[in-house]
């Protein structure tokens, strides 16, 4: 009876243990990524991403952890922006037939106006428009 007693009582603390160990070590919960979609003819907006499609263009944006990303598109755009990280910002107009799409990290910015080549300053950025065959990464 003893020995079965303190069998349980040994299973009891381990896995209290067990689950303080695992909650000790789990991420910090945050806000889920903002995702701002746009069909044609359609707008849409959140605290950190705003998307404006016209009659033939096809937008997205998507940004997370502190991100900014903004993004236009007609005269079948489909431009597309991801933005993650503290101060990452991607400004994106489709203006051309043709997909682009721009990636900020942290402190990076990323430009494609649809008529020149795109540009990456900052922190990890990458950049692809198929609006001007043209792109950048930094």
């Amino acid at each position: 009876m003893r020995s079965a007693t303190r069998t349980v009582l040994g299973i009891i603390i381990a896995g209290a243990g067990a689950a303080g160990i695992s909650l000790a070590a789990a991420p910090a919960a945050h806000a889920a990524p903002e995702v701002c979609p746009g069909l044609p003819g359609q707008s849409s907006t959140m605290p950190n991403c705003q998307v404006d499609s016209g009659p033939t263009g096809l937008t997205l944006a998507v940004t997370d952890g502190g991100g900014k990303a903004a993004v236009t598109g007609d005269n079948y755009a489909g431009p597309a922006a991801i933005a993650i990280g503290k101060g990452a910002t991607v400004t994106m107009t489709g203006v051309r037939p043709g997909l682009a799409i721009g990636i900020a990290g942290p402190g990076a910015t990323v430009v494609v106006d649809g008529k020149n080549g795109p540009t990456c300053t900052g922190g990890a950025a990458f950049a692809g428009d198929f609006q001007t065959w043209k792109g950048c990464r930094s």
